[in-house]
């Protein structure tokens, strides 16, 4: 079952938002799903991987279980009518695309910023439930240790992974050079939570922030993200105050005119820097507004030249890190092609030990203890240079793809068949 990889993918690419928040997997999912697809389908190694970006499944089968799966997905999600949706998913049933296509999903290539370095974490996540399910079979393992070598690979050799590429995550390395020289422990308010302010948020948890307030008109929405974030929630009544108090002040403040106005800040009587980062389009903070002493202003061309910086150096890099992957995947071909073969090796030791050990109990009764020691190591080494030179023959055969013909010829040779039936 080596040369039978599959999956099945929903990803931006053919679901808009809506359909991947719907079909969406959290941990406590994804492990149940390990578990419900352990049990309805015939597969040596099953992997869920989710994330805001994709709901893939990777399985090592000898049947396509793409419809079954996406069944169970609706059983599990409480969705009655998942079929529905059955266009949106990609379905990859060869091996080799599948196990192109995980490599490409891990390094990033896939992702929506390219080289997005979460996605790394988010896929050793996926392996390690895998693992704790034991959905894991060597297989996967090696394949997943391969991936992880490859991405050490990918930071070490190339600048796929370097610099901020996405808005979001720009301001935050913003956030890290403006205050490095300032204050250790930077207090931040992030004002309005549309997507973007969303994901800022997100990655303020990530890089460990830890004064971090979020305030917006609808309370509902900030309390949901807290509780996702670990964040406090500033009621919005309050946001004069916890102006006062940041030293950094993100704003995705959706509006037609400036929320933040120069009037507005120069009450705040700013004794210190404050930093504003306009992540608006209208802007929401008033140009004229970096003209009170202290406030400096950042707006979303500042961030988004650094991110377009970024992510050109990323995409420039991109054939290397594909000249990356395809190294590793043959490398990889090649262990999964020997262990093709390794069933055979071991039926052929057996059987010549079963010679050996067959031929040696005519003997042994006629020799003394050292005699006897003698010719067992005697026959353990001409067995094991008997043996080489087919095991290497057979490694060759299967770099050339030609490993079926001399596993039958010896089997034919040893009947290693009825040797195998015989040591049940």
């Amino acid at each position: 079952m080596l040369q039978n990889f599959k999956a099945i993918s929903l990803s931006y690419k053919k679901a808009p938002l809506d359909i991947r928040e719907l079909i969406a997997l959290d941990e406590n999912s994804c492990r149940q799903f390990l578990q419900t697809l352990k049990g309805f389908i015939q597969a040596s190694d099953i992997l869920v991987l989710s994330t805001c970006n994709r709901t893939e499944v990777y399985y090592n089968a000898d049947i396509d279980y793409s419809t079954e799966i996406v069944k169970l997905l609706g059983i599990t999600k409480g969705i009655d009518n998942i079929t529905q949706y059955l266009d949106y998913f990609t379905i990859l049933n060869q091996h080799n695309d599948a196990v192109q296509h995980l490599f490409e999903v891990s390094m990033g290539l896939e992702s929506q910023v390219v080289g997005d370095m979460q996605i790394t974490n988010q896929v050793k996540q996926s392996y390690q439930w895998a693992a704790d399910n034991e959905t894991a079979g060597p297989f996967l393992h090696r394949l997943m240790h391969t991936i992880f070598f490859t991405n050490k690979r990918v930071v070490q050799e190339t600048a796929f992974r370097d610099g901020a590429a996405s808005t979001s995550y720009a301001a935050i390395e913003l956030i890290e050079e403006l205050t490095a020289d300032v204050v250790a422990e930077p207090k931040i308010l992030v004002v309005g939570l549309g997507e973007i302010g969303a994901d800022v948020c997100r990655h303020l948890k990530d890089k460990g922030y830890q004064h971090v307030k979020i305030t917006n008109r609808t309370l509902a929405k900030a309390q949901h993200l807290a509780d996702e974030c670990g964040l406090e929630v500033l009621p919005f009544e309050e946001i004069v105050q916890g102006l006062k108090e940041a030293d950094v002040i993100i704003s995705s403040v959706a509006r037609e005119t400036p929320f933040f106005t120069k009037e507005m800040i120069l009450r705040l009587n700013v004794l210190t820097f404050k930093f504003f980062i306009d992540l608006s389009v209208p802007r929401s903070v008033e140009a004229e507004a970096e003209a009170v002493p202290g406030v400096l202003v950042y707006n979303i061309d500042t961030i988004q030249n650094k991110a377009s910086a970024a992510l050109q150096q990323r995409i420039n890099s991109v054939p290397k890190v594909k000249a990356i992957i395809y190294e590793s995947i043959e490398q990889f071909n090649d262990w999964s092609k020997e262990m093709m073969v390794s069933p055979t090796i071991n039926k052929l030791k057996n059987a010549l030990e079963a010679i050996r050990q067959e031929e040696m109990a005519r003997y042994m009764k006629k020799l003394g203890p050292k005699e006897a020691k003698m010719m067992d190591s005697i026959t353990k080494s001409m067995m094991q240079k008997v043996i080489k030179l087919p095991v290497l023959q057979l490694k060759a055969a299967c770099k050339r793809g030609e490993a079926e013909t001399l596993i039958d010829l010896l089997n034919d040779l040893f009947d290693l068949e009825k040797q195998s039936t015989e040591s049940l």
